[in-house]
């Protein structure tokens, strides 16, 4: 979702909740809670869109949060960081949503994917259940030290919020490569991304095979219950733009209870399996 507006910053919120009132309430035949998981992804707006659209995020964001699992924000701004002046707008985006979406499915095709290491649901869900802010990175090389280049793409994700691997709770690897993916470039690339982690982090790794990907090796990282280690400082960082934050806080007074949300309708039963709220742009 994006925030900062009504739609994505009003009805992200309505969507998760529902999804964790089906969790808590939808029962299956064997009186068992169902296996779901909220994840949210969302956007913060660029600079230019202004302290109180800015202001508007921040709190649909504080609102989200009550209801996900795992909550994942990529700020507009940081498209800046992959993109050139000859980029155009929507390229930028493109880039942004391949990120994730390369980085999403890391995790989910530890589940589906045969290879060396597979997980099962329950595995995925003791690094992302209530674990609150995230982080996710994937990076694909080849050639000479391609499996540490990767892991080192993966966990530098330009697009992330001000976010640090250190103070994770929990950390989820997945490593794919092709028939030629050795035994020694698995454990080189595990032990990169397990030197930015505290040593008594929870970690679940896994390892599947892409005939694709002959000749390359992917890492895909997901980096959870880093609360401690986010920063909030995505605002405007111009000095002008700080000295305008009180008198706009003063001139609209938004609170949360002033964004226009969807009606809702009773959950309905949900499938098991993992819900991802990956509406990315509003």
């Amino acid at each position: 979702a994006g925030m900062g507006g009504g739609t994505g910053t009003g009805a992200a919120p309505v969507v998760a909740k529902a999804a964790r009132e089906a969790r808590a309430g939808v029962k299956d035949k064997g009186s068992k809670e169902k296996k779901i998981l909220t994840v949210g992804v969302v956007t913060k707006p660029f600079g230019f869109e202004g302290v109180r659209r800015m202001r508007i995020a921040e709190l649909g964001l504080e609102e989200l949060q009550k209801y996900v699992d795992t909550l994942i924000v990529i700020p507009n701004q940081n498209l800046f960081r992959i993109a050139n002046e000859k980029t155009t707008f929507s390229d930028a985006f493109k880039l942004a949503d391949n990120v994730l979406h390369i980085g999403i499915r890391g995790v989910t095709d530890l589940m589906v994917m045969p290879g060396l290491i597979n997980l099962d649901f329950a595995d995925i869900e003791t690094v992302m259940s209530e674990m609150g802010k995230a982080m996710i990175g994937t990076g694909e090389a080849e050639g000479e030290d391609r499996a540490i280049s990767a892991a080192e793409a993966a966990i530098s994700n330009p697009l992330l919020d001000n976010v640090s691997m250190k103070g994770a709770q929990g950390i989820l690897i997945n490593i794919t490569g092709g028939g030629d993916m050795t035994l020694f470039e698995v454990d080189a690339a595990a032990n990169r991304v397990r030197e930015e982690v505290d040593e008594n982090a929870n970690i679940i790794f896994g390892a599947t095979f892409d005939q694709a990907m002959e000749g390359r090796v992917r890492v895909s990282v997901l980096a959870t219950g880093i609360d401690g280690s986010v920063s909030h400082d995505n605002k405007l960082e111009t000095s002008s733009a700080n000295q305008s934050e009180t008198s706009e806080e003063e001139k609209f007074k938004w609170s949360y209870s002033q964004i226009p949300l969807p009606e809702t309708k009773p959950a309905e039963q949900v499938n098991e399996g993992v819900k991802w709220n990956s509406n990315i742009y509003d």
